[in-house]
């Protein structure tokens, strides 16, 4: 036995051959390769999407203005992309949170214009309704136990419902010089609204990342029942995502009106596919397979640089709807399939 023992020492500690190390070292890259393609392929996508459309149309694509369309046009977009993954990363689904931002959006110019409210109060009267909105779903689904996907189904049509009946079935819209400066105010060639989606994002991967908040919530989206044998306070955090959510949704609407200056009740639902496809392809960049910040703010400059170029092509309207569509569910079975790599790797 002694000698046994002496010999498979002697052998663990045998220098590798030339092959076996190149082996090792080759392994070692394709590992470090895969990683690296995994994060970001969707980038090269998105590169050689963009020298696609360059090759097509130089004149039309590679210039200025398109750069600022593409990245100064969906600051509220993204707001509501990130409203949709406060709930994502703690595993609850939101189909509200479109209409919570309807319901913001509508306030402020209805408050302003037709009830001559100063715009401050009238912004924070929007927020408090999207953070009550967050917390009535809240209350019903993590304190009453109901579906989230039925409560947030009902309540987004009863939020747009609320909306459309404030502004009396009317687009409604409010004319403030500062109140628009704040969005539109220009710095480095792009939107202030853009910068304020970008810190958004950041801060919010700063939370997930790197605060004991951020690693309960992350705890609690991988597996709840754990989280909450760990000591973890389950329902607090879910219904905290709600409620965070409403408030991101609320800042999306006021964020919305200073940009465009109003807002049709009747068009909050088109928002919900293009922020959902948007969260959903971020799962396939950054963190594949996870709910992630970062990934969403560029999901949303992929979709948007993708559908610009078409309509620049001479494609009409409907190509937005067919690239958001086909986005979504290219992002779903992409991040399913991720998902499973890496739980059978």
């Amino acid at each position: 036995m002694t000698m046994t023992k002496r010999t498979d020492k002697n052998e663990d500690a045998r220098p590798p051959a030339p092959g076996e190390r190149r082996g090792r070292v080759g392994g070692f890259v394709r590992e470090r390769l895969n990683g690296l393609g995994a994060r970001y392929a969707l980038l090269l996508v998105w590169l050689a999407m963009a020298v696609v459309y360059g090759i097509l149309m130089p004149d039309k694509f590679l210039n200025v203005s398109t750069v600022q369309a593409i990245f100064g046009s969906q600051s509220a977009l993204l707001l509501l992309a990130v409203a949709s993954l406060c709930t994502m990363v703690v595993g609850e689904f939101d189909l509200s949170f479109a209409g919570v931002m309807g319901v913001s959006a509508t306030l402020v110019p209805v408050l302003v214009g037709l009830h001559h409210m100063n715009i401050v109060l009238a912004c924070l009267i929007a927020l408090a309704a999207a953070v009550v909105c967050g917390a009535i779903n809240a209350f019903f689904i993590v304190k009453l136990g109901i579906s989230s996907l039925i409560v947030t189904l009902g309540t987004a049509s009863l939020y747009v419902g609320i909306a459309e009946n404030i502004a009396h079935s009317n687009t409604v819209s409010v004319f403030n010089q500062t109140f628009s400066n704040l969005a539109l105010t220009q710095f480095l060639g792009l939107p202030l609204s853009f910068y304020y989606g970008l810190v958004a994002c950041l801060v919010f991967a700063y939370v997930l990342t790197w605060t004991p908040m951020g690693r309960h919530i992350v705890f609690v989206g991988a597996n709840r029942e754990v989280a909450r044998l760990a000591g973890i306070r389950v329902d607090r955090v879910r219904a905290t995502s709600y409620i965070v959510a409403g408030f991101v949704a609320g800042l999306a609407g006021i964020l919305l009106v200073a940009s465009v200056g109003g807002f049709d009740p009747t068009a909050s639902a088109n928002y919900l596919l293009p922020a959902l496809a948007a969260v959903f392809l971020g799962t396939a960049i950054v963190k594949p397979g996870q709910f992630n910040p970062m990934g969403t703010f560029l999901g949303i400059y992929f979709l948007e640089t993708g559908i610009i170029g078409l309509q620049l092509l001479g494609y009409a309207g409907w190509v937005e709807d067919v690239f958001y569509g086909a986005g979504l569910v290219l992002a779903v079975t992409a991040a399913v399939l991720i998902r499973s790599r890496t739980k059978t790797a």
